[in-house]
């Protein structure tokens, strides 16, 4: 009921944002025509904002017990990206000519601390990150492609 009370405009900026981002990135995957694309990079960044919002939501309503929020919020992190280390886990498989799916079990990790950043209002570095993320998704793929798989 906290999170009712608490609601604000900032929390639905922290939403959409976080959803805008995960979908900019997931925009390349669609263009690549990966499985995890807009929709899925979208969900985990707004799940992860999500669940970071709550957090600092009850958190700020607790503090007065002096409980460490410090700990807690490296708690949180490592749930989050526990979490989407399972779903990563489950989009990688094996052939013979070696794995698939490392880099959008990669990007769908990234996209979550993406999503976490934004939920503790650190828009500057979530934007930072996602530009970085983009870059090595078109840039290095390109670099990888004509480099280093040729010679296969």
């Amino acid at each position: 009921m906290e999170l009712l009370n608490n609601f604000s405009i900032e929390i639905l900026w922290q939403l959409f944002f976080a959803a805008a981002l995960g979908a900019l990135i997931g925009t390349e995957r669609e263009y690549k025509r990966k499985g995890a694309g807009l929709q899925t990079y979208s969900l985990v960044a707004l799940g992860s904002c999500l669940f970071t919002v709550v957090f600092v939501t009850m958190s700020s309503s607790v503090d007065s017990t002096g409980s460490s929020t410090a700990y807690e919020s490296a708690r949180l992190i490592q749930a989050i990206a526990t979490g989407i280390g399972f779903i990563g886990a489950g989009v990688i498989f094996r052939q013979a000519s070696g794995p698939i799916g490392l880099t959008t079990a990669t990007g769908l990790w990234v996209v979550a601390a993406i999503g976490v950043a934004a939920g503790f209002q650190l828009y500057f570095l979530a934007i930072i990150v996602a530009i970085l993320t983009i870059a090595i998704l078109l840039g290095l793929g390109r670099i990888e492609e004509k480099f280093f798989k040729s010679r296969e």
